[in-house]
């Protein structure tokens, strides 16, 4: 065990300001002969230095960890029979409950505290973490109760009322059928919002004359979809707030892996959850905005790779600097997406 001259001290139970007599110095002079002749400072030290893992290792395991999510963003292609089924929004919920529970927890029981500077084996974070943990979920199943009380109490008095509000969501959450015009004209949904019960609900239809449809063999078209222009601004927000979101998961991915190999796995199994159902989420968007298929494909897979830009990132400012401040700002962010989006 490495020890300090004070320590030495304290555990013979001599003051460090006290006069060193005879019988002190035989008393300590075992425990300074040891510290002299098998240097366990110096095995402390290279001990330390071997418990990060070596830059090969981060590099790697931290491209093939982005690799195998940015796959995420081409599922796309495998579930597209999917969509029209009536069991597609249950499937897609199940994968939303599972992102939302890895990504709070990794960001309560990992990188907050990480970002704190918290040592889980020295400053047992980890009961205050479950109670922190414990707090949202109690007042979101109370919120649930309540919410039941209230369902309840207006199925008793206010039949009415309810039947007018199912008339109207049933309205909205009913995809309009493409129309027709005299002139030969085309509607197109514009955008599609996923309501609580799981339907679509389109917010408005944009008419494409049979003109306009006749220049748009003359405009810019990108792999064999729609004219870039004529496609629906949302999607445009969609795709850069991905790329930026799929950045500050790099940013998160690469400076775990710096500091433990396990510690970048745990980071990279929530953000493979989150990713699944956000990536179908957007592959939905997409299409009901105008996009093709293959225009949805592409623009959500070039999104995703700005992943790879903040894996290095993560990993050069890990390696240089301490990395609490990419914790904190990931962890604030697997909160917000946890909580407010999924």
């Amino acid at each position: 065990q490495c020890l300090t001259g004070e320590e030495i001290f304290s555990l013979h139970g001599i003051p460090n300001d006290s006069h060193v007599s005879n019988s002190a110095f035989s008393t300590i002079c075992p425990a300074v002969l040891q510290q002299l002749i098998f240097h366990p400072c110096d095995h402390q030290e290279d001990f330390v230095d071997t418990s990060k893992p070596h830059s090969l290792q981060v590099w790697g395991f931290g491209f093939l960890a982005v690799t195998i999510i940015n796959l995420a963003s081409l599922l796309g292609l495998i579930l597209t029979p999917l969509l029209k089924k009536s069991y597609f929004p249950k499937v897609l919920t199940y994968f939303v409950g599972l992102a939302i529970g890895t990504l709070f927890s990794n960001a309560i029981f990992q990188l907050i505290p990480e970002a704190f500077g918290f040592d889980p084996k020295v400053d047992n974070y980890t009961e205050k973490a479950v109670a922190v943990f414990g707090g949202f979920y109690i007042l979101f199943f109370v919120e649930r109760i309540l919410k039941v009380i209230l369902k309840i109490y207006n199925q008793t008095g206010h039949n009415d009322y309810e039947n007018g509000e199912q008339n109207n969501s049933q309205d909205k959450t009913t995809p309009p059928k493409p129309l027709s015009s005299s002139n030969g004209g085309t509607c197109y949904a514009n955008s599609a919002v996923i309501e609580n019960n799981g339907n679509l609900g389109f917010d408005s239809i944009s008419v494409v004359s049979a003109q306009e449809e006749a220049t748009q063999g003359s405009l810019c078209k990108c792999l064999k979809g729609r004219p870039l222009s004529k496609i629906g601004t949302v999607a445009w927000m969609v795709t850069l707030s991905d790329a930026v979101h799929n950045f500050i998961d790099g940013l998160a991915i690469g400076a775990s892996f710096t500091l433990s190999l396990f510690q970048g796995l745990s980071t990279s199994i929530a953000i493979l959850c989150e990713e699944f159902p956000h990536e179908l989420g957007d592959f939905v968007i997409l299409l009901n905005a105008g996009m093709s298929t293959r225009q949805a494909l592409f623009f959500n897979f070039l999104s995703a790779c700005s992943c790879y830009i903040g894996m290095a990132f993560g990993i050069l400012v890990g390696n240089n600097f301490a990395p609490n401040i990419i914790f904190a700002i990931a962890g604030g962010m697997f909160l917000y997406i946890s909580l407010a989006d999924m």
